[in-house]
């Protein structure tokens, strides 16, 4: 992958890698996990995803008719839970692929201008990032949050198994920090200006504060992050209160499709 960009063929991307493809003229990325077979595990707002009327007598039968031609389970999510699996051709939507970096230096993150591309975290090994999606895709990765908990924090999970300890600052999402961190650095520049004429000076400072921000934020050097299994993650953090309720459901959706090879 170049320094730039971080395109790459579909060909070239592997079972466990982190992808991501960019939306609305590159406004923002949207990611996920490939897990191989063409398929795709991503997260998002549950209001976005198409609302099927239950017609099932089986209140456990969790999968829509799916309107993808290639796919007869692309689409298919638990009830009330953003974590999806497509095909790749759907979560494209006719964009590129890109791959999402991780054990790059810091010299490397910092040239790296848009957030949401890569961190310096350690990636673990791809069968365990698969195992964490599919995991995730039945018992799902809690309510969506633009900052705090959005498609980047669930790849960037699957991939490293990190958690935020403290949850109310901003998530493990590089996109939300860049967000956070533009005006941040703004700010922080103004009283600079006094002492800094020159419109370059100031916009060097700026410049440099927004990286420093996100380096801040990144979950490879974060202070406020652990591991956490992903059969404990649910329980942990609240989004499953009757754990062993779901375990009949579960049990009977994981009949109804498989890993992906």
């Amino acid at each position: 992958m170049g320094l730039l960009t971080n395109k790459v063929e579909r060909d070239e991307i592997r079972a466990g890698d982190h992808i991501y493809t960019y939306r609305a003229v590159f406004t923002y990325s949207h990611h996920g996990i490939y897990v191989g077979g063409s398929k795709v595990v991503h997260f998002r707002p549950e209001q976005n995803l198409n609302l099927i009327t239950e017609t099932s007598s089986d209140s456990y039968d969790p999968a829509p008719p799916s309107s993808c031609p290639t796919f007869p389970d692309c689409g298919f999510r638990q009830p009330n839970s953003g974590v999806v699996l497509s095909c790749l051709d759907c979560f494209l939507r006719n964009g590129s692929v890109y791959c999402f970096e991780y054990g790059v230096t810091p010299s490397v993150f910092l040239t790296k201008i848009r957030g949401g591309t890569c961190t310096t975290a350690a990636s673990d090994p791809p069968e365990t990032v698969i195992q964490r999606a599919m995991y995730l895709l039945q018992n799902g990765f809690g309510n969506y949050d633009v900052f705090q908990n959005n498609c980047e924090d669930f790849a960037l999970y699957c991939k490293s198994g990190l958690l935020i300890v403290d949850r109310l600052g901003v998530g493990r999402s590089g996109q939300a920090s860049s967000i956070i961190g533009a005006p941040l650095a703004a700010i922080l520049s103004s009283p600079l200006k006094l002492l800094m004429p020159s419109p370059v000076g100031v916009a060097t400072v700026t410049a440099g504060m927004y990286c420093m921000s996100r380096y801040a934020t990144d979950i490879g050097v974060r202070s406020d992050v652990v591991k956490v299994a992903v059969e404990d993650l649910a329980v942990n953090l609240g989004w499953l209160t009757h754990h062993e309720e779901t375990g009949e459901a579960n049990e009977t959706s994981n009949r109804q499709i498989s890993m992906p090879r």
